[in-house]
């Protein structure tokens, strides 16, 4: 099996043994890492749309398809495992895209993109034919949708959906705040209670009211679907103040991994350093710790990829950074070996070019 590793795509897998295959999306096209035996090390295997700055990956299992969004080019489909891609984008009105997402209903797959500025489109066809949900823009927030980097336009940086109600999606928008649709995406209502810089939500698998939502300051979670919402850490926090990929083990959602950033990259122009970590909660985001067994303390780079593969005894992770890296463990986060470098930056748009010396 192969699994991705994006931005603004999938970031939680289960499959029966260790994936083989790792598909990355970079500032430079489509990546496939694989590995030489179980345990073994890491290599480049195969290189593709090298003219694109990809932004998210995503895998359709009934057609056997995965698709790639990408900053500033649209969205792309691969029919053989990412050897060769088709561009498919008729009705998609934007080609900045943010993030992808698949939601199964009626026995019908249906695609979403999110795009800068921040719209939403959808597809019930594979992408063949893409048609926008206006409704998304209907908010009475949207005036305020705005980004701190020219040209300051805000983006729908990450979707996700109600594990039991797959007709209820939520929207992050960055800068804007948390969006909620009970109808498909036909209507929208802004959640208030979380700072307006929404990063993503990640949704308890049993639990739907209880949702976890990163974001420009710290992690904040709510055990009532988003009513009231409590701010669980801080721009000050050991783990850092700047999270984004937040994770879970499927088996045990208790079991959580989170990145950030030490601080926002506001500040990262001046000082080249993002800070990240990687950290643990055993309790459901309680109470984190930070890990280390192989991890640099508070890389340079900053950490803007990162996803989770539960294979039955124990369970992966895959965290990829602005420069270039991509670090393993497959022991549940206990240890970290760094598999490759040498990448192209793996990064939401341009954050990469703040971490790259003067």
């Amino acid at each position: 099996m192969a699994i991705g590793l994006s931005h603004g795509g999938t970031t939680i897998y289960s499959s029966p043994s260790p994936s083989k295959e790792l598909l990355v999306g970079t500032a430079e096209g489509f990546v496939i890492i694989q590995r030489e035996a179980p345990g073994g090390s890491w290599r480049v295997a195969h290189r593709a749309l090298t003219e694109r700055h990809l932004s998210a990956i995503i895998f359709e299992p009934q057609s056997g398809l995965i698709f790639a969004g990408a900053f500033h080019g649209s969205v792309h489909v691969s029919a053989d495992g990412g050897m060769t891609w088709e561009q498919r984008d008729n009705g998609l009105s934007q080609d900045n895209v943010y993030s992808l997402a698949s939601v199964r209903r009626n026995g019908r797959v249906r695609l979403y993109a999110g795009t800068e500025p921040a719209h939403l489109f959808y597809s019930d066809d594979l992408g063949l034919h893409w048609t926008e949900l206006p409704a998304l823009r209907s908010v009475p927030g949207v005036p305020q949708w705005s980004f701190p980097a020219p040209p300051h336009i805000a983006h729908l940086k990450h979707i996700n959906f109600d594990p039991e109600k797959p007709t209820t999606i939520y929207a992050s928008i960055e800068v804007g705040g948390l969006l909620k649709s009970t109808d498909a995406g036909e209507s929208w209502q802004e959640l208030s209670g979380v700072y307006e810089d929404v990063h993503r939500v990640v949704i308890h698998p049993h639990n739907p009211k209880r949702m976890y939502v990163t974001g420009g300051d710290g992690l904040y979670v709510t055990s009532d679907g988003g009513v009231t919402w409590e701010h669980w850490t801080a721009r000050t926090a050991e783990i850092g103040g700047y999270p984004d990929m937040l994770v879970y083990c499927p088996r045990q959602p208790e079991l959580m991994l989170i990145a950030a950033a030490h601080e926002s990259p506001g500040t990262w122009r001046k000082t080249r350093f993002a800070g990240a970590r990687i950290s643990r909660s055993k309790n459901g985001g309680k109470i984190w710790e930070v890990l280390r067994n192989g991890l640099p303390d508070r890389m340079q780079a900053s950490i803007e990829a990162m996803c989770l593969e539960d294979w039955g005894e124990s369970f992966s992770v895959f965290a990829a950074t602005t420069a270039g890296e991509i670090y393993s463990s497959d022991d549940g986060g206990e240890h970290w070996t760094k598999i490759i470098s040498g990448l192209a930056p793996i990064s939401k748009a341009g954050h990469y070019r703040n971490l790259v010396a003067a």
